[in-house]
C-alpha cells in the first residue's frame, strides 16, 4: 500500500487511464489522504467480461494506494439500462434474474479486492431505491435537474439522434446514478466517482445534484474506453464477449485470447488490464521487442490476467493443455482434464482400449475418420499422432493410457481427439 495515497494519479496517467476528471488540483488534494470513492456495475449477466476488468482493477489499484472502494452494484439501475454507449434499448431483466446475477457478480468480485474490516464495500443501488415512491424521487432528485443539461450529454443526444431514438426509461436512468452518487456521498461520505469515458455525462450529473442538493464539492474520473488496434470492442471475441466466469469462458480459452493479443495492443493491454508495474511492463516490452516472434509480451500478459483471473492452478492447468495441443510432451492429469473442456471426446470401455486394443474402430467413432478404411489409411500416410507421436501401427497397449484413461489422438496438425475409458 502507497505512502502517498495521491500517488495513484500518476500511476493512473501512466497507464493511459485518464481522460476526464474534475478539476486535477483539487482532485489531487483530495486524494492527499485516504478517500472514499465508487465504481458501478449493471448487472446485466451471471458474470462479469472483460469490458468490465478495467473498472475493478481501477478500483483495485486505489485501494493499493491507500483508498477505501466502493463497488456499486446496480440493482436498480440494472432494471432500467443504462443507453451510454448503445444505439437500441436493453433489455429488461426481471428481479429474479436480476437478484441471481447481483449474487454471482458478488462471488467474482471477492477475488480482486479487499473486504476486510476497513477495506472494500459491496453495496446495492436498488437497497435506497426501491422505498423511494416516484413523487418522492421526483421532488428530491428531478427537482435538481433541467431537461436541457440533461439532453446536452452525449449519451442522450446520440440516442435522440438515432433511428431508435430513447425511451423514457432509458433517459431515466443518468438521474437514478446521479441519485446513487448523492446517496453515497450523504451516507457513507463517498467523495469521488470513476467510470468509462462514455460515463461522464452520468457521472457529471451526480456531481451536480451533490452540489445542488448538499452543497458539497465531490469529483469524477473517467479512463478511455479501452479498444483494439483494428477498431473492434474490447472484450469481444468471434463468440461474443470473454467472461470472467470459468463456465461461460473456460480458463484454456480465456489464456489463449490474451496470447493472440495483437501485436499493437499487447503493452497497452499490460498497463491496462494487470496489476504489474510499469517498471516492469517496461522490461518485457524490451524482451519482446529482441525477438517478436516469440510473443513474449502476450505470453507474460496471458499468464497474468489468467493467474489474476482464475488462480494459480487454473493457470497452470491451461497452460499445459496450450502446450498439449500445440505438440508438447508433458501428460498431467489437470491438463488432460483441461484439454477434455476444448476437444472433441470419445468414450470408450476397458475392452476397446486394451483388450481389442486398435485404433482403427477408435478413429472412426472419434470423428477424425470417416470410416474403418479412412481410419487405416490415415494411419498408412502417418498423419495420425497418440500422445503426440507419430502412430503407423494399429495397436494400443496399456503404456499408451496416461493415468489409466485418457488416450489423446490427433489427426494432421490440429484436429484432437481425446479417447476416455469408462472405468
Amino acid at each position: 500500500m502507497s505512502a502517498e495515497p495521491e500517488a495513484v494519479l500518476d500511476d493512473l496517467d501512466g497507464r493511459g487511464l485518464v481522460h476526464d476528471t474534475t478539476d486535477r488540483r483539487e482532485l489531487t488534494e483530495v486524494l492527499s489522504s485516504p478517500t472514499i470513492l465508487y465504481h458501478g456495475i449493471d448487472p446485466s449477466a451471471d458474470s462479469l467480461h472483460v469490458g468490465n476488468f478495467v473498472g475493478v482493477l481501477a478500483l483495485r489499484r486505489f485501494q493499493d494506494h491507500g483508498h477505501r472502494p466502493l463497488v456499486l452494484v446496480g440493482g436498480a439501475t440494472g432494471m432500467v439500462g443504462d443507453p451510454s454507449g448503445r444505439s437500441d434499448e436493453r433489455n429488461l431483466l426481471d428481479i429474479d434474474t436480476l437478484g441471481h446475477n447481483v449474487e454471482s457478480i458478488e462471488r467474482q468480485l471477492v477475488r480482486f479486492l479487499d473486504f476486510g474490516p476497513g477495506g472494500a464495500t459491496m453495496v446495492n443501488n436498488h437497497d435506497w431505491t426501491a422505498p423511494m415512491s416516484i413523487l418522492e424521487f421526483l421532488r428530491d432528485v428531478g427537482k435538481y435537474a433541467t431537461v436541457n443539461q440533461m439532453v446536452a450529454k452525449e449519451s442522450v443526444r446520440s440516442r435522440m439522434e438515432s433511428d431508435n431514438g430513447i425511451s423514457y426509461t432509458e433517459f431515466s436512468y443518468m438521474l437514478l446514478q446521479a441519485f446513487d452518487y448523492w446517496w453515497l456521498s450523504e451516507n457513507m461520505a463517498c467523495t469521488l466517482q470513476i467510470g468509462g469515458s462514455d460515463q461522464w455525462g452520468n457521472i457529471t450529473a451526480g456531481i451536480d445534484l451533490v452540489r445542488r442538493r448538499s452543497q458539497r464539492n465531490v469529483h469524477g474520473l473517467t479512463w478511455p474506453l479501452v479498444t483494439k488496434a483494428d477498431g473492434s470492442k474490447f472484450g469481444k471475441s468471434q463468440q461474443g464477449n470473454v467472461w470472467l466466469d470459468a463456465d461461460r469462458t473456460s480458463p484454456y480459452q480465456f489464456l489463449q485470447h490474451w496470447r493472440n493479443t495483437d501485436d499493437r495492443d499487447v503493452e497497452r493491454f499490460l498497463k491496462q488490464l494487470t496489476l504489474l508495474s510499469l517498471d516492469d511492463i517496461e522490461a518485457v516490452m524490451a524482451d519482446h521487442t529482441k525477438n517478436p516472434g516469440a510473443r513474449v509480451a502476450q505470453r507474460r500478459l496471458g499468464r497474468e490476467l489468467t493467474e489474476l483471473v482464475h488462480g494459480p492452478e487454473r493457470l497452470e492447468a491451461a497452460t499445459e493443455a496450450a502446450d498439449l495441443l500445440f505438440g508438447g510432451s508433458v501428460f498431467t492429469r489437470s491438463a488432460l482434464e483441461c484439454v477434455a473442456l476444448e476437444v472433441p471426446t470419445t468414450a470408450a470401455s476397458s475392452a476397446e482400449l486394451l483388450g481389442e486394443g486398435s485404433l482403427v474402430p477408435l478413429l472412426a467413432r472419434s470423428s477424425l475418420c470417416t470410416s474403418n478404411s479412412d481410419a487405416r489409411r490415415a494411419l498408412a500416410e502417418g498423419s495420425i499422432y497418440v500422445n503426440n507421436e507419430r502412430r503407423t501401427d494399429d495397436s494400443i497397449d496399456e503404456a499408451d493410457l496416461r493415468f489409466d484413461r485418457f488416450l489423446l489422438i490427433r489427426r494432421g496438425k490440429k484436429n484432437y481427439n481425446l479417447v476416455i475409458s469408462a472405468s
